[in-house]
């Protein structure tokens, strides 16, 4: 395996030539806010816009999930205009997800929680007005639950469903500000193509989904 030294917020690190910057950071104990990565994707869906650095010699902020490392790359995942796009991008985010951490499933193991704290961001919004989704709950699933409500539409469901399990049970539907996950033709969750893995329920990073 070939590998590559880069300096990551002042750390040297040794990692493998193709890994992506995010995977690198995280696996030197470097946080850099993500949601909707996935080690395993060939083709990263950089949808949530979270995970910003600065590499020097780089004009502007890149999504640490899409940049690959180089040897002598210069990282920081810290300064001022990725914390203010990070930033922005969680505060949007927040500001169409119910604040329900007490009630929620995913409470103390949400990694919008995570993000808040090693982030210093705020869960309620500041200067956004939250406009929060009123769709209806799946309970037909005899094994799990879907709250599209609390769905941050990471795609990682998505991604499981069709490119591991090859089950095609889940997807996006709609477009725009409607977008949400959900079964073809929005069916109930008992009556799609489910075969109970649960592997996206495992995957779900803020309680969306959620074993009964």
């Amino acid at each position: 395996m070939e590998t590559v030294s880069l300096i990551i917020n002042g750390k040297k690190i040794v990692t493998e030539k193709s890994k992506k910057i995010l995977w690198a950071a995280l696996e030197n104990g470097i946080f850099i806010p993500h949601l909707c990565a996935v080690p395993e994707s060939p083709l990263p869906f950089g949808g949530c816009r979270l995970c910003f650095v600065e590499i020097e010699g780089v004009k502007g902020p890149v999504t640490s999930c899409t940049e690959e490392v180089a040897a002598g790359m210069v990282v920081n995942t810290r300064t001022e205009s990725v914390l203010r796009l990070a930033g922005m991008a969680f505060e949007l985010i927040m500001s169409r997800h119910p604040i329900i951490c007490k009630e929620c499933p995913a409470n103390k193991k949400c990694a919008l929680q995570d993000i808040a704290r090693e982030m210093g961001f705020k869960l309620k919004p500041k200067r956004l007005p939250q406009i929060l989704p009123e769709l209806p709950v799946d309970d037909s699933h005899p094994l799990f639950i879907y709250n599209p409500n609390l769905c941050v539409l990471c795609g990682q469901c998505v991604y499981i469903c069709n490119e591991v399990v090859k089950q095609a049970g889940l997807d996006f539907n709609f477009r725009g500000f409607e977008t949400q996950v959900g079964t073809f033709q929005n069916r109930p969750l008992a009556d799609s193509r489910c075969n109970s893995c649960l592997k996206c329920v495992e995957a779900c990073p803020v309680g969306a989904l959620s074993k009964k």
